[in-house]
């Protein structure tokens, strides 16, 4: 699914305080009519990634180690939309309104979210060979039927 050619493409970024994903908000900082980040997801980093949604006002994150759930909370404006594990991987990369969704998340802990990425109609850019190497097939298959 692209984004209409007047408006920048949502993206949500799984993985945004790695390298990967730090990589990708400095695109979107530097093409903002291009490009529009409407989701973040960390594993532990809470306080960078509160920061990240601050700083490009996102209302929608996950962190996906509850350890530090509270503080992420305590963080993050009342009205933000937290998610949390696995699940809250999978409901982030499935927003209605993600055009794309960018799987920066090592390992394969990725797999679950991007398969729901695939059947809610999201493009995805997979950036984690683990993936590929553990269900390619399945992954590919999945992108194939959906288009």
């Amino acid at each position: 699914m692209a984004g209409a050619p007047d408006r920048p493409k949502n993206v949500v970024i799984l993985g945004s305080t790695g390298s990967i994903g730090e990589s990708a908000l400095k695109v979107a900082r530097d093409i903002p009519e291009r490009m529009r980040v409407v989701g973040l997801a960390a594993n532990r980093s809470v306080e960078k990634l509160a920061a990240q949604m601050a700083e490009f006002s996102i209302g929608q994150g996950c962190l996906s180690d509850e350890t530090g759930l509270d503080r992420f909370r305590a963080l993050t404006p009342d009205s933000a939309t937290i998610y949390s594990g696995v699940s809250g991987l999978v409901d982030l990369a499935t927003l209605p309104e993600a055009d794309m969704v960018l799987i920066a998340i090592v390992g394969t802990a990725g797999l679950k979210p991007a398969l729901a990425a695939i059947e809610a109609g999201k493009d995805i850019a997979v950036a984690s060979k683990e993936i590929l190497v553990m269900a390619g097939e399945a992954v590919m298959t999945a992108a194939r039927r959906k288009g």
